[in-house]
This record gives C-alpha cells, sequence and structure tokens, in this order.
C-alpha cells in the first residue's frame, strides 16, 4: 500500500496532476461543469444504459478467450464488469478534481500491473462509446437533440478520463523505465567505491587500491588490522563506527552504513561512506566486507547548499527564509517577561525597475549590493538585514527601548538611501518607502512581516519616499477589500450589477432635446448601492474589469436601441473605457462584435476615455482608437482639465468630443478664472470642429452662463441623476415635449 502510495504521488507530479494541470485539460477538451449538470439531469435513464453496457462489454470480451486467459491475477476477468459499472458511474458523479483525478489514477496503476489491461483498454472504451451513442439515440429517438447533447457531454468526460488513462500507462512506462537506469547508474558509482575486508576472528584487513587511493596512502601504510583503521578517525567518529560494527555483529543492526571523516596522509580530513555485511566463508570464518566512498564533495556541496538555501547569492544577506526563523526566535524573546521592545522594518525601493529597464540588469544588481551595504550601516550589532527578494528588504530590530526607535532607524536608512550612488559611471539617486511594524510577543498567531507589509502599501500610496507604520486599521482595510474582491468575482454571475443612464442634454435658445445617455456601472449589493469609487478600482486591479466592461457596453447599446425604437431614433450612447479594456488585444474587434451582436449602430456610440488614460499608454491604445473611429464610433475624452490637458492629445489622437470636468462649472459662476478657462476650452473645441460637453450642471445660473459662452452640451443633476432605464425613459419622454426649454420646464420629472 506504501508502494502504491508513493507511486501515485510520483506520478501525480509526473503528470502534472494540479488544480491548473486538471483546468487545462478540460480546457482542451472544451468540458465544463455544465455538462456534468447536464448527464446528471438525466442520471436515471443513463444508469440503465450502463447497466446494459457492462453486460454487453463482459459478453463481448468472453468471446476473446485469450484476454480471459492471459490475466496475471486469477479472477480479475470474472470482476471485469462491475468494475466497468463503477467506472460508468464514477465518471458521471464528478466533480473533475483532485480527489477524482486520484482515484482515476489510482484505479490505471491497478490495471497497469496486468496485461489485460493494456490489451483491452482502448477496446473497452470503443465499445462504451458506440454502445452508449446507440442507446442514447433510441432511447430518446423522438427528441435526437437530446441524445446528441447528452452524448457530446459523455463523449467529453470519457476522453478526459481516456486521457488520463494513456498518460499514467506511458508515465509508468518512463518511470519504470528511468528507475532501471537510476539503478545502473548507482551500480557505476559504486564501482568507483573503495572496497575493504575484515577478517573479524582474525583481525586481519585487507583493503583494495582505490580504499588507499582515497587516503593518498600505499601498501606500506595501509590498515592492518581494525584498529589501525580506527585510528584514522577523529574520536567521535571512531565511537560511532565501532559501535555500529559491533552492534552488526550482534545481530542488532542489519547492516553497517555511516559517514564518518578519515585522515590521510598528510592529516587532511575527508568524508567517506562506509558501508558493509559480515557473512561467512567456507571456512566458517566471519567476515565484514564493504565499500568506502568519498564523499567530501558532496558534503562541500551540501554545506553550500545549506549556506544558499539561508543567504541571497547576490548580496551574501540572509534570505527569506532566515528570517522567517529569525523573526519566530525574536517573537519568542519578545513573549518572556522583561523583554524590550523589537520591530520589523519592510523596505522596497521606489521605481527601481526603471533602473533594470534603463541601464540593465547588471547595474541593477550592483546597486542593489550598495543598498545593502548602506542599510547595514545604518543597524547596530545585533540587529538583522535580509533581502527579501528583488529590491525588498527586511530588518529586524531587536532589544530596543522604546519602540518609537524604529522610526528613528527608519528615516536614517531612508536619509541615507537618498544619498547618490555611483554606478557605471552613472549617478543615481534613490529612494525607498517603509513600513514599520513592532513585534507585540504576545499574539502566536502575529504575522510582523504581513503587517509591516501593509504599512509599506501605505507608504507608497502615500506618494513614495515615506515612512508608514502598521495599525489593526490597515489589517482591517485588507480584509475588506480582499471580501470585495471576492465578492465582484460573483457579482456579474449573480447579476448584481445593473446600469444607470443620465442624459446628455443640447441646449438652444428656444427649447433643449436630449442628444445621448451616458451608461453609467452602479452595483447593488443586498439592499445598499455601492458607491462607484468603492468597486471600479478594484474592478481595474483585478482585471475583471474587461469582462465587466464587455457586459456594460452590450446592455447599454441593447437598452439604447429599444429607445431608439420608441421615438428616441438619434439617442447617443456614451460608455466609459478603463485602461485595462483598451490594453486588451482585439479590443477594437471587441466593440464590432457587441454592435454586430446587438445592432447598434456603430456611428450612436461614444466611448469615453481620460487624459491620465492617455498618458499611460502609447502605439498600440492610439492604433485602436483610429480602428475604433474607422467604424463610425465617436470617441470622447473625459474629465479635460484635470489632468495635465495637453493640446498634444487634441492633436495626436482621434477625438471628437471634449467632456469639461465639473470641478471647473461648480464654480465658475462666481470665479472669473474658472469663466476664463471655461471659455478657453470651449474656444478651443469649436476651433477644432469638436463637440463640448459640460458635466456637473445644477443651477440655472450655470446653464445661462454655458448657454452665453455657446457651449452646446450639457450634463448634470439639473437634467436629473443617474438613474435605472426605467425611470429615466419618463424622463426622456419629457424632453420631447414642445414645452420642454433650455431651461428645463419640466422640473418636476427631472428632480
Amino acid at each position: 500500500m506504501l508502494d502504491l502510495k508513493k507511486k501515485l504521488q510520483e506520478m501525480q507530479t509526473h503528470l502534472g496532476l494540479n488544480p491548473v494541470g486538471i483546468r487545462q485539460r478540460m480546457t482542451i477538451l472544451a468540458l465544463e461543469d455544465d455538462h456534468l449538470a447536464q448527464l446528471s439531469g438525466h442520471a436515471a435513464e443513463i444508469e440503465e444504459l450502463h447497466l446494459a453496457c457492462a453486460e454487453a462489454l463482459h459478453q463481448h470480451f468472453c468471446h476473446l478467450p485469450e484476454l480471459t486467459l492471459d490475466s496475471e491475477y486469477p479472477g480479475l476477468f470474472a470482476r471485469l464488469p462491475y468494475q466497468r459499472l463503477r467506472y460508468c458511474q464514477q465518471l458521471l458523479q464528478g466533480p473533475y478534481d483532485m480527489q477524482h483525478v486520484r482515484m482515476r489514477v489510482l484505479s490505471n496503476l491497478g490495471q497497469e500491473r496486468g496485461r489485460l489491461a493494456s490489451k483491452s483498454c482502448l477496446a473497452a472504451y470503443h465499445f462504451y462509446l458506440q454502445y452508449m451513442h446507440a442507446g442514447l439515440s433510441e432511447r430518446w429517438s423522438e427528441r435526437p437533440e437530446i441524445a446528441q447533447r447528452l452524448y457530446g457531454c459523455l463523449l467529453r468526460a470519457v476522453f478526459f478520463d481516456m486521457g488520463l488513462a494513456v498518460d499514467t500507462h506511458a508515465a509508468a512506462s518512463q518511470m519504470a523505465l528511468d528507475d532501471s537506469d537510476a539503478r545502473y547508474a548507482r551500480t557505476v558509482l559504486c564501482a568507483n567505491d573503495g572496497l575493504w575486508e575484515w577478517q573479524v576472528d582474525n583481525d586481519r584487513m585487507q583493503v583494495s587500491e582505490r580504499w588507499l587511493s582515497i587516503l593518498e596512502l600505499d601498501a606500506v601504510t595501509a590498515p592492518r588490522t581494525l584498529d589501525d583503521w580506527l585510528s584514522r578517525m577523529p574520536p567521535s567518529h571512531r565511537h560511532a563506527f565501532n559501535d555500529v560494527v559491533q552492534r552488526h555483529l550482534a545481530g542488532d543492526e542489519q547492516q553497517v552504513h555511516l559517514e564518518c571523516q578519515l585522515r590521510k596522509r598528510d592529516g587532511e580530513l575527508v568524508w567517506v561512506l562506509i558501508r558493509g555485511l559480515v557473512c561467512v566463508d567456507a571456512h566458517g570464518q566471519r567476515l565484514l566486507t564493504g565499500s568506502q566512498t568519498d564523499i567530501s564533495q558532496r558534503k562541500a556541496a551540501e554545506r553550500e547548499l545549506a549556506h544558499s538555501s539561508l543567504h541571497d547569492p547576490l548580496t551574501g544577506l540572509p534570505n527569506r527564509q532566515s528570517m522567517n526563523e529569525l523573526l519566530l526566535q525574536a517573537s519568542q524573546r519578545q513573549s518572556r517577561p522583561g523583554a524590550r521592545h523589537a520591530a520589523v522594518l519592510f523596505i522596497d525601493l521606489d521605481r527601481f525597475k526603471l533602473i533594470n529597464d534603463s541601464l540593465g540588469h547588471h547595474a541593477g544588481d550592483l546597486v542593489l549590493i550598495q543598498v545593502a551595504n548602506r542599510i547595514e550601516h545604518c543597524l547596530r550589532p545585533g540587529d538583522h538585514l535580509c533581502r527579501f527578494g528583488g529590491d525588498e528588504f527586511v530588518v529586524l530590530l531587536d532589544d530596543m527601548a522604546a519602540v518609537s526607535d524604529a522610526e528613528l532607524v527608519a528615516r536614517h536608512i531612508m536619509d541615507a538611501l537618498h544619498q547618490p550612488i555611483v554606478v557605471i559611471n552613472r549617478r543615481l539617486t534613490l529612494s525607498a518607502s517603509i513600513g514599520v511594524a513592532a513585534l507585540n510577543g504576545h499574539d502566536g498567531e502575529q504575522d510582523a512581516l504581513r503587517e509591516a507589509d501593509l504599512a509599506l502599501d501605505l507608504a507608497k500610496a502615500s506618494g513614495k519616499a515615506q515612512m508608514a507604520l502598521y495599525s489593526d486599521v490597515l489589517q482591517q482595510d485588507a480584509h475588506h477589500r480582499l471580501e470585495m474582491e471576492s465578492a465582484l468575482n460573483d457579482a456579474l454571475r449573480r447579476d448584481q450589477f445593473e446600469i444607470h443612464y443620465q442624459p446628455i442634454v443640447e441646449i438652444a435658445a428656444t427649447r433643449s432635446r436630449v442628444v445621448g445617455v451616458e451608461a453609467l456601472l452602479r452595483w447593488r449589493r443586498g439592499d445598499r448601492l455601492v458607491p462607484p469609487d468603492e468597486f471600479i478600482s478594484v474592478l481595474e486591479e483585478t482585471g475583471a474589469i474587461v469582462e465587466v466592461g464587455e457586459w456594460v457596453l452590450r446592455e447599454a447599446c441593447r437598452q439604447v436601441l429599444h429607445w431608439h425604437a420608441h421615438g428616441h431614433q438619434e439617442l447617443r450612447c456614451s460608455v466609459n473605457l478603463s485602461s485595462r479594456q483598451l490594453q486588451q488585444s482585439g479590443f477594437a474587434e471587441v466593440v464590432a462584435r457587441v454592435l454586430r451582436e446587438t445592432g447598434f449602430p456603430a456611428t450612436s456610440l461614444v466611448l469615453e476615455i481620460t487624459e491620465s488614460l492617455l498618458m499611460q499608454e502609447g502605439p498600440e491604445t492610439l492604433a485602436t482608437l483610429r480602428e475604433l473611429e474607422s467604424s463610425g464610433v465617436r470617441i470622447a475624452l473625459d474629465d479635460f482639465g484635470t489632468g495635465f490637458s495637453s493640446l498634444g492629445y487634441l492633436h495626436r489622437y482621434p477625438l471628437h468630443i471634449i467632456k469639461i470636468d465639473k470641478s471647473f462649472i461648480t464654480k465658475a459662476t462666481g470665479d472669473e478664472r474658472l469663466k476664463a478657462i471655461v471659455r478657453a476650452i470651449i474656444g478651443l473645441g469649436r476651433g477644432l470642429c469638436m463637440d463640448i460637453i459640460a458635466e456637473g450642471i445644477e443651477t440655472p445660473e450655470q446653464m445661462e452662463f454655458l448657454h452665453a459662452e455657446g457651449c452646446q452640451f450639457v450634463q448634470g443633476y439639473w437634467f436629473g441623476r443617474p438613474q435605472p432605464a426605467a425611470v429615466v425613459k419618463p424622463l426622456l419622454d419629457s424632453m420631447l415635449d414642445p414645452d420642454f426649454d433650455r431651461h428645463g420646464a419640466a422640473p418636476a420629472l427631472l428632480h
């Protein structure tokens, strides 16, 4: 059982059977959980077919006597129908997780022992699929679409299992071959060992030439007795070796097997592995014979490996594993009465990637070495510095008089790192962000590194080159963020997202009309409508904004197309884009596909991007925007004026609309400087033949000002807050009323 368990573990590793590997196999076969659900929905009918199939397969094999006689295990063939029936049941139970895969591999390993499986495995799969195809077709002869769908699901499941079976048999053969090669390699290696023989009763030693060469001895200095041999060992090793030999001779040890040191002719100690077995020769004399292997290189490699496993190869500092051990020891000391304070500093270099990208990784390595030296010079004897990975360092400050001392050390380190560094004739100025967490010594579950890392995140979020202290609030925020990410992963599937629409109005001297709506994503979590600024950034950081953004685009196009069919034919639909969406390969084709699926005209779609997005992107973004423009989609530059407001954007990118940020509109009526800025933006747009939309309109005074300045399009609470489609429809209809003027003559519907 232990051998089979070990073989199962080796097989899992060999085949890469982990959750990711299993999901890849299922993806290749297009096998989804929905397929198992469809089969489970007809479990009773399929179970009847399985019973009949198992019996039919048994009868089929009964006509093949070479299979019935060729089994290496008596009774195996007689059990075949029940094994096939159990296989069929397991096939449909699912889920296809690690437990299921282990059971299937274990079953295949058991069958692999006999020649029956290798001869009949594929034949049994073929028979099963052929029989089930006919059975399903007959069972649902009047509903062939059901039979076809079930057979398709069954086919995926069988091929998943068949792949495991074939891979298991192939891997078993390969592993057996590897094992054979390993045994052969060990035999060849032993041939280079020194051989020895000790006549126990006569106390006479005989050794081979190779044995002598290991110790640089010759025939004259060769050991003649066991004591001669023992005299070349250090005292502690001598006693251990003699003890093993005596216990083996007494029958208490199965063999002599010991690693020890022997002294060469020049006095240098060399590590050897000594193995031996006692036997009795033809004359009844006891002989202890064995081999002696020089393992000095292995021991040196082990020492080097032990050191490298605990130290960073670049800086020579202790690594993460060492720091974990040091932190454990420090926490234990902190729990003792009278212990002084201790703290952890998590240090991260700001914008270090820029050095690697511009000067190369060799220059980056030289910088890290100098950084490590500078940090070390800021520490006291007894403090510990480790390289945690990349450009991250961790400091353990122990035996401090007060926790505040950690802040002083952190600022000292920041000052030291800010001094210029010269690398490859280049003068560089660095900065670092540091998170500080105190060791409390009373909480066995405390993870000081995690706490310092959370503080580091706060320091970086505060503008980098900063220091931040850990507090419980940071931990609560992290839990809240993780919980929100998990909830957002299921929000789309749970139908928790909804779209609110805000009118975009064209104002004129006599009357105004709605020319478009902006689609705004909302998340209804239970009874609460989560504000966008709480979850949009989470969607963007996790990448879920790509899938959710496509859903928003599709649903908004469908809704506005519905309004087209009910009296609002010229209504435009504005949808906001994130940088993740524009970075998506083939995003223009995604938009084109949505337009085809919904039937929404491209000329009625407006995609809104921000200045900050343009600042981060390059040629690919420009190519995508031009491809969208060529299809008829209009591009709007949102929040204009809040970034760098570079005129180069207006010239370089295919933009059709400028949206003036509401921060300018809110106070413009009482601030002449803001009025001048708004006039300039309106004039700029008019000169470039671009539409100008002013956001955040809330008062008649703002309306009057914008109309007087020639701004034709506005958007804001004065015309309505973002609302669900059912609420917005009456608002749109009211704006078709001839009595609706540019001031909003139907305020009861709007506010």
